[in-house]
């Protein structure tokens, strides 16, 4: 027999499990540990994992759950981190991080808006950006780990110290490192607004087909690279050059006439989003300094693309 409250009384709480509510923040640090939102769930579905498998004692002789999972999340990440490299070593052409969607905007697109999704979980701020998120690649897995941990997520190197397995001395060495990279590298990006505009103005150009314009909105020195991930089509070397990246591009949109390009959030910035026969077939983040665009880092590589296969069309 079901009993149901009476009406206007409270219902009784259920039980939860206090440990289901970290998970949106050890999604968060993986992400942005690993650069991969498939690689990250599976990261912190095997912390969880290891949690429940431990025995109810030992479950709770754990002063805090939350720290236990942060660092044998932690640990995974740095372990993934090292294989990693020598997995993308073999990969064709160049890696980019996997681009994200703002959240409330993929939720509003997907049949049923569930939110259940962990892209809904990533929170966009400047250590998602692609430009943050590259620089972060070119550092090793023991400087990654120890920067995001206490630059991003405010860790002391004691705790940093019991997770990356060297001493707090140590650790705070590896996030300096980290910081003169990101100095030497990252342009810092400007107002969102700012870079809305130059998108804007890039894909009005590009569905032109106007080589003369997308030179104008390029820095002379501008890159972009592309990720097929040998699965699709993409250059394997990066594209320097105003000029060259603006023929390249529209050669390309020549090639696949009858594309959709929409503007969207990427990792939370202003992007775009190329269509083609109903799919998302290529995601595309910018980077910007002044009146110019300097980078732009084109995902399509299919197994990167799957939060973007329910966005809304304009």
């Amino acid at each position: 027999m079901t009993i149901r409250p009476r009406s206007g009384q409270p219902r009784p709480e259920v039980p939860r499990d206090p440990v289901a509510s970290e998970r949106r923040r050890l999604t968060n640090l993986a992400y942005r540990l690993l650069g991969s939102l498939a690689e990250a769930e599976d990261a912190v579905q095997e912390a969880y994992a290891r949690w429940y498998a431990l025995p109810p004692r030992d479950r709770e002789a754990v002063r805090s759950p939350g720290a236990w999972l942060t660092t044998v999340t932690g640990r995974i990440c740095l372990d993934v981190l090292g294989s990693a490299r020598a997995r993308r070593e073999s990969y064709v052409g160049a890696w980019v991080p996997e681009p994200l969607p703002d959240g409330r905007e993929w939720m509003n697109g997907r049949s049923g808006g569930s939110g259940d999704d962990p892209a809904d979980r990533i929170t966009l701020d400047e250590s998602v950006d692609m430009a943050f998120l590259v620089v972060l690649e070119t550092m090793t897995p023991a400087e990654r780990v120890a920067f995001v941990l206490h630059d991003v997520f405010q860790y002391s190197f004691a705790e940093v110290s019991g997770i990356v397995g060297r001493t707090p001395a140590a650790c705070r060495q590896l996030a300096s490192s980290a910081r003169r990279r990101l100095r030497a590298e990252r342009v810092p990006a400007p107002a969102g607004s700012q870079q809305g505009h130059l998108v804007r103005d890039f894909k009005q150009a590009w569905q032109a087909n106007d080589i003369a314009a997308l030179i104008g909105l390029l820095d002379p020195a501008a890159a972009m690279v592309a990720d097929g991930g040998g699965v699709a089509n993409a250059v394997l070397r990066p594209i320097t050059g105003a000029e060259q990246i603006a023929r390249f591009i529209v050669e390309m949109a020549r090639r696949a006439p009858g594309t959709e390009l929409l503007e969207r959030s990427v990792n939370g910035r202003p992007g775009l989003v190329a269509r083609f026969a109903g799919r998302t077939v290529t995601v595309a983040a910018f980077a910007t300094a002044g009146d110019r665009i300097t980078h732009i880092w084109a995902v399509r590589n299919p197994d990167k693309l799957h939060p973007w296969t329910d966005l809304p069309h304009d």
